[in-house]
């Protein structure tokens, strides 16, 4: 593992560590400050790192939460469990801790917030005036990014701008529609105030750009075209020279090929190294096992047996049958696809951001099927003890809890955490929250949403594309052509970075795919031509449901209209607030 990876001073460290252990961090959420806090700059500070730090308090599976919420979609797969199972199949309660924890851990991080700025004021005589509009715009950045996240998963929520004191304690909910335009007008009101980046802090510290790109999501989101396709603009203007997309490394060239040939890796990218030098993160989650609880278990959770994990977390045969092949078609219209070697041809997307048999992973071949009794492992190889690789037990084939989709995530792994990884192990891997390859794409689809097509939108998707050795779309295409082809680099690009779930939904997608089936080859076993109807218009496969199933394991989806569009308020809350109501269907 790299040993100096991380951007806080030892004095700031120090800083976080007494803020996240005083007693602000022991009130009840949104509850009383004291009147007195932050009485100087350096608590303001201090105050500032603390709701940074909120951010990194939200998992689940020791997960952080944007690398599990694909994983109850149709992209990922998590092992069967009430906690991951139950929001795909329409059976969350009010109490499943996986809904409840969202809600929790962000009005947490905004009451971190509100214990700063609401007597920020009274200190701004002693600070630089630049100081002082910075420090107060970086914390209604994260507060509105939390409430970005909370009005996605629950809809209508409290909008809170102060601390509460104790007879707050019924709160009416907003409507969602109503925060997204604060949201809105907050980034309007703050991005100028904030330098364009904060290179010097990894990108912990959100800057102008990062403004301009929550600014430019919610507004996606919300369906108002022009403006985000304006505030993308605005956010892309401002990075150049600062982000830009991190070409992946020569392991590119093991794309496609055999564990014998070298594994893939987008490390330099989705790693430690990643997290240190590339120039695609624009905003960043930091761990430090410095600060106590500021550290995951990720590396475990998402490592294949043999990678001493257990491979908690993976994507489907419906991801995987969604890459396309090299020359730019979807499988079932192109003529190099061939199912019975299905992983040769195809995007190198595929082998860089997912693992599949056949391939190397984390340093040892990656085979799930049973009638590989032993596989090579290539760290002492790798290590310079060998000029060949030992042979062990394929316990990925054997072990009771091996992946239960068959297919396992490479992206958002490293292979450092090899060392490290166990059942009680901890990783301080970074975790990205805007990344400028999303950025390029909020662009291109607020322009095709709003019809105002030209050649920046062809120039944004194709720089993607171009990274993956990808060849260009077709020029001169519609609206719908071009919806398409945004639609299929959001579910491939972005795979894996916790995006998938809201995706769905705002493009109404998700009664049809999240109904149905998930295909799982857990057994990687080999398959026909025939279990593949079709790649429709928004690159879901359709699957031949009597054929697939003779191949693939399955798992039944439920997904009731005017209910799973979101999540229940959590019961506690409700109790506690009886102005709370709760969402249909629950």
């Amino acid at each position: 593992m790299i040993a100096i990876k991380k951007i806080l001073s030892t004095a700031t460290l120090i800083s976080v560590v007494l803020f996240s252990g005083c007693e602000l961090d022991k009130f009840p959420l949104n509850g009383p400050t004291t009147g007195t806090f932050p009485a100087t700059e350096e608590e303001a500070t201090m105050g500032l790192y603390g709701a940074y730090k909120g951010l990194t308090l939200l998992d689940a599976a020791s997960t952080p939460i944007w690398h599990v919420m694909d994983n109850i979609t149709d992209i990922g797969y998590a092992r069967p469990g009430n906690n991951y199972t139950s929001p795909i199949t329409s059976s969350l309660t009010t109490d499943n801790a996986l809904a409840i924890k969202p809600w929790e851990a962000h009005y947490k991080t905004i009451a971190r917030c509100h214990s700063v700025l609401d007597n920020l004021e009274n200190i701004k005589v002693e600070m630089p005036e630049d100081s002082y509009y910075q420090l107060d715009a970086e914390l209604r950045v994260i507060r509105a990014y939390c409430y970005s996240q909370l009005i996605e998963l629950y809809g209508d929520v409290p909008l809170v701008l102060h601390a509460l004191g104790l007879n707050d304690t019924n709160l009416p909910r907003t409507a969602k529609m109503e925060i997204q335009q604060w949201i809105i007008d907050e980034m309007t009101a703050v991005a100028d105030r904030l330098p364009i980046a904060q290179t010097q802090y990894g990108n912990v510290r959100v800057g102008r750009v990062a403004a301009y790109m929550l600014k430019a999501r919610v507004a996606l989101y919300s369906g108002q075209y022009t403006v985000a396709a304006e505030a993308a603009a605005k956010a892309l203007e401002l990075a150049e020279g600062v982000y830009e997309l991190t070409a992946f490394d020569a392991s590119l060239d093991y794309c496609n090929k055999t564990h014998a040939e070298g594994e893939p890796a987008c490390s330099n990218i989705f790693g430690y190294a990643g997290y240190q030098s590339s120039k695609e993160w624009i905003w960043v989650a930091e761990y430090n096992q410095t600060i106590s609880g500021n550290t995951h278990n990720q590396g475990y959770y998402m490592a294949s047996r043999l990678g001493k994990g257990a491979s908690y977390w993976g994507p489907t045969q419906n991801l995987i049958d969604s890459f396309q092949a090299i020359d730019g078609l979807p499988i079932d219209e192109s003529p190099l696809y061939d199912p019975a070697n299905p992983f040769v041809n195809r995007d190198p997307r595929l082998d860089m951001y997912c693992a599949r048999p056949h391939a190397r992973l984390m340093g040892i071949q990656y085979e799930p099927n049973a009638s590989f009794a032993k596989v090579n492992n290539y760290w002492p190889v790798i290590a310079g003890q060998s000029n060949t690789p030992a042979v062990v037990n394929n316990t990925d084939a054997t072990n009771a809890y091996r992946s239960f989709s068959g297919y396992l995530w490479r992206k958002h792994t490293d292979n450092a955490d090899y060392a490290i990884n166990s059942a009680s192990g901890v990783s301080d891997l970074n975790v990205g929250i805007f990344r400028y390859a999303e950025l390029l794409l909020i662009y291109a689809e607020a322009k095709i949403e709003a019809n105002d097509i030209d050649e920046s939108v062809y120039e944004a998707i194709n720089k993607i594309r171009s990274r993956a050795h990808m060849p260009p779309i077709a020029s001169n295409l519609s609206q719908s052509q071009l919806r398409t082809a945004l639609r299929y680099e959001r579910k491939i690009e972005l795979c894996n970075d916790g995006l998938r779930w809201y995706d769905i939904r705002r493009w109404n997608l998700a009664p049809q795919i999240m109904n149905g089936y998930l295909y799982l080859n857990r057994s990687a076993n080999t398959w026909t031509k025939d279990v593949l109807v079709d790649i429709d218009e928004n690159y879901s496969p359709i699957y031949n449901h009597g054929k697939a199933s003779q191949y693939f394991n399955t798992q039944e989806l439920v997904y009731r209209e005017n209910k799973d569009e979101l999540w229940p308020i959590p019961q506690a809350e409700r109790d506690a607030n009886k102005s709370l109501t709760q969402n249909p269907g629950y």
